[in-house]
């Protein structure tokens, strides 16, 4: 049987019992109060820490070790109750109004789960929440250059600007290619990026097309290459050959037996 949804934001039902966000407040109010390095941090000081715990979790997850993922996502909630705390003492907003403002929000999405109305599908709700701001104005800028290039074009084909399937997007990597090439060949630096740019771009909207995050896609592909390299490595060493003295020739060979033994690692 499934659990019912929590009470509407503002109901008599609403619960303000104490829980595990509590005691990491109250951890980080100590530190604040005891230790003069978290005394001084602020909001800004503190969200390279909030990048890097964030990229931490989600190691933790793809690697599958539960424990590291317990330990990094006690880590994160850290930092989330610095961040609440930093706001709570400069008067922006507390734990509570936190807390509420993401309780309505769930609940305005929700509506037919929250006896608020019927169904609606996410863009429309997206769309009325915005009024009339811009479809772009609310990606956030502090993202990742291909999380934006991610966010932004799911954004705009929430209100019908995009391509019918992948295969226009995949037309428009060949094209954006070809207009790299001719940059690199016939134009200034500043071009060549811009072109390049435009080609990423694209490559993007690809992977959305086709369900992929272009972060996990370029993750994954920076693992196996990373797996690949060491491999390389053992067995040029192996077999005496050494880096800096060996043709490109010679490495690609070692490459392929590598990509070779990964397909038929039995032999």
């Amino acid at each position: 049987m499934s659990s019912p949804p929590p009470p509407v934001p503002g109901s008599d039902h609403a619960s303000t019992s104490p829980g595990t966000l509590d005691r990491a407040l109250a951890l980080v109010r100590f530190l604040r109060a005891h230790c003069p390095w978290d005394a001084e941090q602020t909001a800004e000081s503190l969200t390279r820490h909030l990048i890097e715990e964030t990229h931490e979790v989600v190691d933790a997850i793809r690697s599958g070790d539960a424990a590291a993922l317990e330990g990094e996502l006690g880590d994160l909630l850290l930092n989330l109750a610095f961040q609440v705390v930093v706001g709570e003492e400069a008067g922006h907003f507390d734990a509570d109004s936190v807390t509420r403002a993401l309780e309505e929000k769930m609940a305005r999405r929700h509506p037919h789960l929250y006896g608020l109305g019927e169904r609606e599908d996410w863009a429309t709700l997206k769309a009325r929440e915005k009024g009339e701001a811009s479809v772009l104005d609310d990606v956030p800028t502090g993202l990742d250059a291909l999380s934006r290039a991610h966010r932004i074009q799911d954004r705009v084909a929430a209100v019908g600007f995009d391509w019918d399937d992948h295969r226009g997007a995949v037309e428009k990597v060949e094209e954006e290619l070809a207009e790299v090439i001719e940059a690199i060949d016939h134009r200034p630096h500043d071009a060549v990026e811009e072109e390049l740019g435009d080609l990423l771009f694209a490559v993007v909207n690809v992977t959305r097309l086709a369900g992929v995050h272009p972060v996990s896609a370029l993750t994954r592909a920076n693992q196996k290459f990373t797996r690949r390299f060491d491999a390389l490595e053992s067995l040029a060493q192996a077999r005496g050959i050494a880096f800096g003295e060996a043709s490109l020739a010679e490495l690609d060979q070692l490459w392929d037996e590598v990509k070779r033994g990964e397909r038929h690692p039995d032999g």
